[in-house]
């Protein structure tokens, strides 16, 4: 199965080292073809980006680059089979909730990843963002807060079968 993963963790050290470390190795170590989105940009596209002073070119650069990331996110969304989630945060990062939303509209499995304990739902009978949620779960999928729990979930056929994995 390909998945597409979907997070913010490339913006940090310490997202990456969780990615790079810990999510994406547990991912690909049951099989899956995992779609790294962070990986699919040349670092030193960015770096020549980074290196243009200041202004108009500088910005047309940055529009360019940033149009193909969304063209290529867009294209390897649409060749998987689901979407894996983090939705760790005070919220969804937005990128993140794009992609859910588009993945969604492609009919597409979504299982988010919650390892975080904060509370940032709007009440108590939602985990998170309630439009985030609801599309989670109406695509068949499921929100966990275990890494070692995606597997099961991702190969669960129906909201059902993930509840009986565990996946909640």
């Amino acid at each position: 199965m390909k998945v597409y993963l979907a997070s913010p963790l490339g913006f940090s050290e310490a997202g990456r080292h969780f990615s790079e470390g810990v999510l994406l190795p547990a991912l690909r170590g049951i099989g899956l073809e995992v779609v790294d989105p962070w990986a699919l940009t040349d670092p030193a596209e960015v770096r020549a980006i980074e290196a243009i002073p200041a202004g108009e070119v500088r910005v047309r650069a940055w529009r360019r680059l940033n149009h193909a990331i969304g063209e290529r996110n867009r294209h390897e969304i649409n060749a998987s089979n689901a979407v894996v989630a983090v939705l760790d945060g005070v919220d969804v990062g937005s990128g993140t909730a794009a992609e859910i939303g588009y993945a969604f509209a492609r009919g597409k499995l979504i299982v988010g990843y919650r390892g975080d304990f904060r509370l940032s739902a709007v009440n108590e009978g939602a985990a998170l963002n309630v439009q985030v949620e609801y599309v989670i779960l109406a695509s068949g999928g499921a929100i966990v807060g275990w890494v070692v729990v995606l597997a099961s979930c991702l190969r669960a056929k129906d909201q059902s079968a993930a509840l009986a994995h565990g996946c909640t």
